[in-house]
């Protein structure tokens, strides 16, 4: 009994020493690539109401420079790490999972508002600061056990995040991680998916 348990406790160690290093292995946006999207974001005051900055990403993604650096970043961490398939949030998640998707050698499915998508769906109601909204999946979007990832423009409260992971594990597949443009810290949204990994290129 005791060797089982010091085999236990051996293994789990050694699991808990290969997350560490899958961590250090995974690849972040260098300091100048930083430096130059958030010259390209623009800062809009009081949208869409008074007293809050609006972070308008248009403005890197209309730039071909500022396009390809966000796109090679997210590209370079995700390759060659068994993912199976790309979920895009609507909309904006749209832009980026389907280029990381094809760079990547995965398959894209979209997360979509309801009454989008147009074969039978599993569905998931989420709450939002002023009442509530719904994500939907196609049921037969991946194989049971695939490994996905999740991909947004904005990771603000984590509400429809955490909405896409509930969905995603519903359909028996695995989270590899939730990918973000940008992060507003303050809002705490990676707080609602401790759980999980979380990599944004940008933090405000």
């Amino acid at each position: 009994m005791t060797k089982k348990i010091q085999i236990s406790i051996y293994t789990a160690k050694n699991l808990n020493i290969l997350k560490i290093l899958e961590k250090r292995k995974k690849k972040k946006m260098k300091i100048e690539e930083k430096e130059k999207i958030e010259k390209l974001i623009r800062s809009v005051k009081d949208f869409p109401e008074k007293g809050v900055i609006f972070r308008d990403i248009t403005t890197a993604l209309k730039n071909k420079e500022g396009l390809k650096i966000i796109i090679k970043d997210f590209t370079d961490r995700y390759k060659d790490k068994g993912i199976d398939y790309v979920v895009g949030a609507d909309a904006r998640g749209f832009i980026f999972g389907a280029a990381i998707a094809y760079n990547i050698g995965a398959g894209f499915v979209p997360a979509r508002k309801p009454g989008k998508l147009p074969a039978e769906v599993e569905s998931i109601e989420y709450s939002l600061e002023y009442g509530k909204n719904s994500i939907e999946i196609h049921k037969d979007a991946f194989e049971k056990d695939s490994k996905i990832l999740i991909v947004d423009d904005l990771l603000a409260t984590g509400g429809t995040a955490k909405a896409i992971v509930q969905l995603v594990e519903k359909l028996g597949a695995q989270i590899y991680e939730l990918a973000f443009m940008i992060e507003l810290v303050d809002l705490k949204g990676r707080e609602v998916l401790e759980n999980y990994e979380v990599y944004s290129q940008l933090k405000y």
